[in-house]
């Protein structure tokens, strides 16, 4: 028994009907372009996750300067 009720040899005779119908070459280049947007999903989100951790420190920065700019009045 292997994954959901497949067995190993069904699931290689799909490989098997997969390659035969898009040919090595094609999946190489579909598996490539997938990896290389899943690369670039994760550096946007880190990114993103950069980002955010920054915005409050700004916020702080712009509050003690409207104070400083207060007290010199």
């Amino acid at each position: 028994m292997g994954i959901g009720g497949i067995s190993i040899w069904q699931l290689l005779i799909i490989l098997a009907i997969v390659v035969m119908l898009f040919g090595t070459k094609k999946l190489r280049n579909v598996g490539s372009d997938l990896g290389g947007a899943l690369k670039g999903f994760k550096n946007a989100m880190k990114d993103d996750e950069v980002k955010d951790s920054e915005e409050p420190l700004a916020k702080v920065e712009d509050t003690s300067m409207k104070s400083e700019q207060a007290n010199k009045d």
